[in-house]
């Protein structure tokens, strides 16, 4: 009685994924590695070799930084040609590197302000300031979940949240069922990994009984109140319960051969890039891989031994996923996104007037790269100044961002809406503009 009834929400979930794509997709799903703190543009893939001429001297600059900054601080990282692309790469992500004709390399990214608060919510939700779904969510609104019986939209981050918590893969106005569902990937067994993935009580024959009863008093308080609440409350229990088939199996990298565990290398961030890939599989739409709570990669002070660890931590699992994903013949269908809400200045922070060798934080001009799906591999697109200060060239967007991922999962992203509150909303608002240049 009660499997008739789960059916129900699958059925609105294949309906979703039939009528929401507005044009043949490129790609089918995502994976957005995102670098908490804000990662420096100038020591990963925007090679400045003029800071080097202005090292320890001031530059003439009209923009304002958060923190006093000093003199121009030239990478301490090498850079070198990778490819047949021959695109500059910092040797931080040496092994990503190595797939450089595959990513298309914006340059000429801008965000509003320079706070990671407003930023992160630009970045994932398209809006710094008011409540707005996240990316995830309008594509799990929009597309659907090729999987019942897993989250349509999983969020990785170890050991807690970042800032704004759960605020970065929320559904907001969107029905609840669409919100990205939070993961603490430092653990390894299943049951801590998801909570309460397993009743200690009741075999899955009681389990049902029990749904069944919910979802009958949750029906009849719904036509009470007609509360949308209500609704992703009911969708809520019945995914609890079907995951305990599936989420188990999908989460336990063990069932991987050794040579691949061994690949993606030791540690967290192998194992979650890993974890992801084999969601990506089973159908979830979007992965988002936290690369730490809190802020690791807002290095305002020692940024050469900080963003050396950092890199050391994730670049391997990186290149790791771009392999595993072509040899596999995901690539092509699979959108590879990596960046943070901002970049980093070229010049050093100073404290006290002294400088500790750090970076502000610098919204005016950073880089994000594409991998996979529908991306013209080997190419940059935009660029900053001569220092790496603000994007100068065919500057992006965090809109032209949004409208391009979406563009390349079908989507024209000013006819994804949804009406709330008397007009339509959309994750581009009123702006965005696709970026051709990097499309295949």
């Amino acid at each position: 009685m009660g499997m008739g009834i789960l059916g129900l929400a699958d059925l609105h979930a294949a309906a979703s994924a039939k009528s929401g794509a507005h044009f043949a997709p490129k790609a089918k799903r995502v994976i957005h590695f995102f670098l908490n703190g804000g990662p420096s543009h100038v020591d990963t893939f925007d090679y400045k070799p003029a800071l080097a001429r202005y090292e320890g001297k001031a530059v003439p600059s009209h923009r304002l930084t958060e923190r006093k900054t000093g003199a121009a601080f030239p990478s301490p990282f090498k850079f070198q040609r990778y490819g047949q692309s021959g695109i500059e790469v910092s040797e931080l992500f040496a092994k990503t590197a190595a797939h450089i004709d595959d990513i298309a390399v914006i340059r000429s990214m801008q965000a509003q302000v320079p706070n990671h608060e407003p930023s992160l919510m630009l970045m994932n939700c398209g809006d710094s300031v008011q409540p707005r779904p996240s990316l995830g969510s309008w594509l799990t609104y929009g597309l659907g979940s090729a999987n019942e019986n897993l989250p349509g939209f999983i969020a990785m981050c170890p050991g807690g949240m970042p800032i704004k918590g759960a605020e970065n893969w929320q559904s907001a106005f969107l029905p609840g069922a669409f919100q990205g569902t939070y993961v603490d990937s430092k653990h390894q067994e299943v049951d801590r990994l998801i909570e309460n993935i397993r009743s200690p009580h009741a075999d899955a024959r009681v389990q049902l009984r029990q749904l069944e009863l919910m979802r009958r008093i949750n029906e009849a308080h719904r036509q009470d109140r007609g509360d949308p609440r209500l609704e992703a409350r009911i969708q809520s229990f019945e995914l609890a319960f079907r995951m305990q088939m599936e989420a188990a199996d999908a989460f336990d990298v063990t069932q991987e051969p050794a040579h691949i565990r061994a690949m993606y290398g030791e540690g967290v961030h192998g194992r979650q890039t890993l974890i992801a890939r084999r969601l990506l599989e089973r159908g979830v739409r979007m992965v988002q891989l936290w690369h730490g709570a809190g802020q690791p990669w807002d290095n305002h002070d020692n940024i050469e031994t900080n963003h050396r660890r950092l890199a050391g931590e994730i670049d391997q699992p990186i290149a790791a996923l771009l392999h595993d994903l072509k040899q596999r013949g995901m690539l092509e269908d699979t959108l590879v996104i990596w960046g943070g809400e901002f970049g980093r200045t070229p010049t050093v922070e100073l404290s006290g007037g002294k400088s500790k060798l750090g970076r502000d934080h610098n919204h005016y001009g950073f880089s994000v790269w594409m991998a996979g799906g529908g991306i013209k591999g080997g190419t940059v697109h935009g660029s900053t100044d001569e220092l790496g200060f603000a994007a100068e060239q065919d500057p992006v967007s965090v809109h032209d961002l949004h409208a391009t991922i979406l563009h390349l999962l079908g989507v024209n992203h000013e006819e994804l809406t949804y009406r709330y509150a008397g007009r339509d909303f959309r994750l581009t608002d009123v702006h965005g503009e696709v970026v051709n240049r990097i499309l295949a």
